[in-house]
């Protein structure tokens, strides 16, 4: 009867056990999700908005105002106001004006808007960027809670195997009670882990779920087993790919360029605008004067003398560039090092996966069976048999915690040099 418990448990100990590296069954596809959040969620949509509502601020800014049409009555009867015969100085007057900015202005105002515009359409890639790595990420959390879940319930299964072992032994009179109750308690912290993990692939579904705008419930399929390979390219090579690709990097080159135009716009400001206005008056023959119409023509100046104002707008412009600039530093600045300090990690996961995988592991499945066998037959107790069992859960658990983080960190670095890395 023991050898059978005995052979049943190693059974389920080395056949049931989560092959590592080796799930091949097909399940959700990631670059469908990220698809998904990229076409449907809102926050995007909103940024596309704004970025198409500054777009049309450029016609807006390259366009003269409008003329203005002006109707009048001149020198007027007051006491015959419609009697347009009684004086000669009485007059019928339409005009027209219209206003125009000193050369070159419109053109800037339009480069000015265009450059703005320009920032936001970079933003909204930035913000692709952001969404497709929060996607990865998400999703290659519930991948480690998945496998933690076939973890936990191949202990379950093990634990029953454990109980039904120490059972035996102390119904023959080879074991304690207290190993019955021991291996009972240990299962039932197994059943606690496993509702906590439940409630977590529950909540990080919901966030999956709220990141592609779908219902928080809609079901999520299994995931495959991610391949790792070393990193291809050198750090200066993906800090070159980031200066090239990076959205943000181009936003921040377009406030920059804003903010130039913005300041040879502010320059501009010291010049006079003009108006152009012409006025045709109608008179009507009265007394003995013939009545004859007249026109007038003129151009005005507005005088550019509040010089405060304008020198403001210089340091506007000025300091616009200048914030612009410094972002732009700090931003190479964080590249260079975030890329550093994944590669680094991306490393270290590589290593410690390869380790858990190849040796590690195997090591600790062998611990476990030669710990079985021991205390079958009494050279180990219940206390050795539950901490090998636990000491291969925990080693099971933080090798796919690697394969999950390194996954999780090239998302990050992908999100920070601003395209996807060759695989």
């Amino acid at each position: 009867m023991k050898s059978i418990i005995l052979a049943f448990l190693l059974s389920t100990l080395f056949s049931t056990g989560v092959a590592y590296g080796e799930d091949k069954k097909a399940g959700e596809n990631l670059q469908k999700l990220i698809t998904t959040a990229l076409s449907s969620n809102p926050e995007i949509t909103a940024s596309e908005a704004r970025w198409r509502m500054y777009t049309n601020r450029i016609a807006q800014a390259k366009s003269l105002d409008d003329p203005m049409l002006m109707l009048k009555i001149q020198n007027g009867i007051v006491s015959d106001p419609f009697n347009f015969s009684r004086d000669p100085m009485t007059q019928k007057v339409i005009g027209i004006s219209q206003q125009l900015p000193f050369w070159g202005k419109r053109d800037l105002k339009a480069e000015v808007a265009a450059k703005e515009a320009e920032s936001f359409r970079w933003q909204v890639e930035e913000r692709k960027l952001e969404l497709a790595r929060m996607v990865k990420e998400t999703y290659w959390q519930i991948y480690f809670i998945d496998r933690s879940l076939q973890i936990t319930e191949k202990n379950l299964g093990i634990m029953d195997d454990f109980i039904a072992l120490a059972e035996t032994r102390y119904s023959v009179g080879q074991g304690a009670q207290q190993d019955v109750l021991k291996a009972q308690v240990e299962k039932s912290k197994m059943i606690d882990m496993k509702i906590s993990q439940e409630q977590q692939r529950r909540s990080l579904i919901a966030a999956l779920n709220t990141l592609l705008a779908r219902p928080s419930d809609t079901p999520v399929g299994p995931i495959a087993d991610p391949a790792i390979t070393p990193a291809t390219l050198s750090a200066v090579d993906l800090q070159r790919l980031a200066t090239e690709k990076r959205p943000q990097f181009k936003s921040l080159a377009a406030q920059i360029e804003k903010g130039q135009a913005g300041h040879k716009l502010a320059e501009k400001e010291f010049y006079p605008d003009v108006n152009l206005s012409f006025e045709y008056m109608q008179r009507n023959r009265a007394m003995e004067d013939e009545g004859l119409d007249m026109y007038s023509a003129g151009i005005t100046f507005n005088l550019p003398v509040q010089r405060e104002r304008r020198r403001a707008m210089l340091a506007e412009s000025n300091s616009e560039v200048s914030m612009a600039s410094a972002e732009l530093r700090m931003l190479e600045n964080s590249i260079g090092g975030g890329i550093a300090d994944l590669l680094a990690q991306l490393e270290r996961r590589r290593k410690v996966a390869e380790l858990y995988k190849s040796g590690i592991i195997p090591q600790a499945e062998q611990t476990l069976e030669s710990t079985v066998i021991g205390y079958r037959v009494g050279k180990a107790d219940i206390l050795m048999l539950l901490d090998s069992r636990v000491t291969l859960f925990n080693y099971e658990r933080e090798y796919y915690d690697s394969l999950a983080d390194y996954q999780m960190r090239l998302a990050q670095l992908e999100a920070l040099v601003g395209q996807e890395l060759p695989k």
